[in-house]
């Protein structure tokens, strides 16, 4: 029965199709393949869930062309600050794009200071900037404005060897005001400093997975063979963003990872949640072989749900808080919406902001209806709101009818509505095993609970019967004896 209904709907789909890509007059085309991955790891097409609306450039906003940007980050308020590190300058742009102001450097002890190749940046909700300046080799705060507030310089720490040489790449800042840096040739964490610019430990390592081949063949080598071969050390974490909550979210490069993003609580435990098909880890098939994916930056987009950004293969991927891919969007090429060598990922309203070096510009792009949908869908599961959802997943599966995180949210809503057997379709059609056990398990109960009284007296009745076959034979028995033995 589930088969047949899923055929029914794949049908609907291949129609739906047509109006899938339903977006904003201004947007484009997409350039670039969508897809997603199904319970069996195989690539699956997939409506569109972001296009590219327009891209924005130094030119555009009326001042001198981008130069090797690193970093955007979006206020609490809306304002858009591009980190334009080749001209040592911040872009401040409105909601709508509209260039604001330029902070070009600011005032320190009487004379003025400028960035050095700043490496990122945060702004808070007092609408203070944090600037990793990595070139000078501190971070830099500043207000709304750009006046110098405060700077963080090379911490004195017993734990920090006097060689240490301090150059902040990328960081993020809780609502309490501790500022979480990612630091260049730094394995031993993310670097932690309160308020004040103290420097008070590390959050978070990344594991060592060995090679016991080559641990090994390291014991059965020369002094010399060992020194040419790679070292056990922890990889550098990429990037670094926060939620409200004020866990740290975080990537790593090692390609050879299957846990390359992080979600790390106070005590720098990962709570990241991974209960989806496979790794969250971006691309698990190395589409066109160019690798596996090296993720340099994470977006957490609220509700659970995060974006990272693949520098292999110029692509954002975007998961909910359980750890399933929810779509993916972007891809190599010059065409407006392709990426050359994107650095950065931010969200603004219902936008998604992507920097990218390589053109020099802001790549902005706006969700499709397939996206919406899914998005809104995705907000209301997080929040409890499962019975609100199932429409938006019902509309989902009309866009796209392989979508099996739809039939797992509808399943899951039957669930929390008791009715079990009707889950346990949309469970399979998900392929959600743990959740189609679940469900099979309370709607046994549920069967034993409403047929017991039945179940009861058959079983007593036949308990009677089998006590009274068993009373009946043993008489006959007796009998016979006693006609063999003259009795009668």
């Amino acid at each position: 029965m589930a088969r047949t209904v899923k055929r029914w709907l794949v049908l609907l789909a291949a129609v739906s199709l047509l109006l899938v890509n339903a977006v904003p007059a201004a947007a484009s085309p997409a350039p670039y393949e969508s897809y997603n991955y199904n319970y069996w790891k195989e690539a699956v097409p997939s409506p569109d869930a972001y296009l590219p609306e327009r891209t924005i450039s130094g030119r555009d906003l009326g001042i001198s062309e981008f130069k090797d940007p690193g970093d955007v980050n979006v206020s609490p308020s809306g304002l858009i600050y591009i980190l334009d590190s080749g001209n040592s300058r911040i872009v401040v742009l409105d909601p709508d794009f509209k260039l604001l102001r330029v902070i070009d450097g600011f005032m320190m002890d009487g004379s003025k200071e400028t960035f050095n190749l700043p490496g990122g940046l945060f702004v808070d909700e007092q609408e203070r900037i944090y600037v990793a300046d990595t070139g000078n080799g501190r971070v830099v705060v500043l207000d709304g404005e750009g006046t110098l507030i405060q700077t963080i310089t090379k911490p004195e720490s017993d734990i920090l060897s006097t060689q240490f040489q301090f150059q902040p790449l990328k960081l993020t800042v809780d609502h309490v005001g501790r500022v979480y840096v990612v630091a260049q040739g730094v394995y031993e964490g993310i670097m932690q400093f309160d308020e004040s610019g103290k420097f008070i430990g590390y959050v978070g390592t990344n594991k060592v997975e060995r090679d016991y081949g080559e641990y090994i063949w390291r014991m059965l080598s020369t002094k010399a063979q060992r020194a040419q071969m790679v070292l056990f050390v922890p990889t550098e974490f990429s990037n670094a963003d926060i939620d409200h909550k004020g866990f740290v979210y975080a990537t790593n490069i090692d390609p050879g990872s299957n846990e390359p993003i992080k979600r790390l609580n106070p005590s720098g435990e990962d709570v990241l949640k991974r209960f989806g098909y496979y790794d969250v880890k971006g691309d698990i098939r190395f589409r066109n072989n160019p690798g596996p994916s090296k993720l340099i930056d994470v977006k957490v987009l609220g509700d659970g749900m995060y974006s990272v950004l693949d520098a292999t293969q110029n692509r954002v991927f975007t998961y909910d808080d359980e750890g399933h891919l929810l779509y993916i969007y972007g891809g190599k090429g010059n065409q407006v919406g392709t990426l050359k060598t994107p650095v950065a990922i931010e969200q603004s309203g219902e936008h998604h902001l992507v920097l990218d070096r390589g053109k020099n510009n802001l790549v902005v792009y706006a969700p499709t209806r397939f996206g919406a949908r899914v998005n809104e869908a995705v907000v209301l599961h997080y929040r409890g709101e499962d019975t609100e959802a199932v429409n938006i997943w019902r509309e989902v599966l009309k866009l796209n009818a392989n979508y099996d995180i739809a039939y797992i949210g509808i399943g899951k809503s039957l669930l929390m509505e008791k009715k079990n057997e009707e889950a346990l379709g949309y469970f399979e059609l998900g392929m959600d095993r743990k959740s189609y056990s679940v469900a099979f398990k309370r709607h046994r109960r549920e069967m034993m609970k409403e047929h017991f009284g039945t179940f009861l007296t058959a079983a007593i009745a036949l308990i009677v019967i089998l006590i009274l076959t068993r009373v009946t034979v043993k008489w006959r028995r007796r009998r016979q004896v006693d006609r063999e033995a003259g009795f009668h």
